[in-house]
């Protein structure tokens, strides 16, 4: 009874408030007053409550390993991540009517103050020379007490810096007071000449550009479920870098997985073998229904596998971290 009320409700909202195209944060398929994208409302995804984790206790933990993988988007298992494509129209953000790519997702809820940014290096390194330690949770990008995204001006800059690329910096001699030269008068009228201001260019980063999605994990033996478990502790996207010499894949920025499931769970993900049946960002991670690749281990050099190995042997040396992983679990029940 209660289920059949509240569905009441929500094709009243839906059908009565149209202009209210999101269900927290997420779409749904009402494009406009008194009419469904369908055959029903699909409510269940934007409307559900997220599934805590198994709770886990430190003395039951026998085995643990922590790693590090990337998502390559170019893989067609990945693409649920990566389209449908975001673009802007003028300075109009135009996305798809019904799905969003996870970096629209990403991107959305950061400017909704939803998801807090975790810088990928010390923000107070003057020289820039220091370690890129942004999976460490230790630099939160915040505004001021009681102010916000709109309010605090140095905050909304900094976000502003993480969701867009700068583009060639050029100087421009600024108009005057007629509108065509760069002739302006002080206070006694006299003639003063404008000197050339540097101006340096924004372009948002859209879906496209996002080429990988980095993982930080926490891979472990429960002796009280008796299973080995995963749990994504961060996540990063990656860029492709094209200025660079010979190019580089550059993190923009680091966030805490717990945080993201709060928000990757009312939004849908594409299913290819049945419409009826979408799930959402966070059941996608869950069911780990993506492919990575390990870059790193933990281990006592605290190096990732670039820096003993290379291009086919990476991915030989990311297969034989894996297999030894599972080894373990296997031995478990070796007797």
């Amino acid at each position: 009874m209660k289920s059949l009320l509240f569905s009441l409700l929500f094709v009243a909202f839906a059908m009565n408030s149209y202009a209210q195209l999101e269900v927290n944060g997420g779409p749904v398929n009402v494009p406009s007053e008194g009419v469904i994208d369908g055959i029903y409302i699909k409510e269940h995804v934007p409307t559900k409550r997220m599934i805590a984790y198994e709770d886990v206790r430190e003395a039951d933990v026998i085995w643990n390993r922590r790693v590090w993988s990337y998502i390559d988007l170019r893989e067609k298992i990945n693409h649920s991540l990566y389209y449908p494509f975001d673009r802007y129209q003028d300075t109009v953000w135009i996305r798809n009517a019904s799905r969003w790519s996870l970096w629209t997702v990403i991107k959305h809820n950061i400017l909704n103050e939803n998801l807090t940014i975790y810088e990928p290096k010390n923000p107070f390194d003057i020289f820039g020379a220091g370690e890129k330690d942004g999976d460490q949770f230790k630099y939160p990008l915040k505004p001021q007490t009681g102010m916000n995204l709109q309010s605090d001006q140095n905050f909304k800059a900094s976000v502003d810096g993480y969701l867009n690329v700068l583009g060639e910096a050029r100087f421009e001699t600024p108009k005057g007071v007629n509108g065509e030269d760069s002739v302006t008068y002080d206070a006694s009228g006299s003639e003063i000449t404008l000197a050339p201001v540097l101006v340096q260019e924004k372009s948002p980063i859209l879906s496209e550009h996002i080429v990988q999605y980095r993982l930080k994990e926490e891979w472990f033996f429960d002796k009280e479920r008796s299973v080995l478990d995963k749990r994504i502790l961060g996540l990063a996207p990656v860029i492709y870098d094209q200025t660079k010499e010979g190019g580089k894949y550059v993190e923009l920025f680091w966030l805490y997985f717990p945080e993201c499931r709060l928000v990757f769970n009312n939004y849908f993900v594409y299913n290819e073998a049945n419409d009826a049946q979408w799930m959402s960002f966070d059941d996608l991670f869950w069911k780990r229904r993506f492919n990575a690749v390990m870059y790193k281990e933990s281990n006592v050099y605290d190096r990732g596998i670039d820096t003993y190995k290379n291009g086919v042997d990476a991915l030989h040396e990311a297969e034989r971290i894996k297999e030894e992983i599972r080894t373990i679990e296997h031995d478990v029940w070796n007797f």
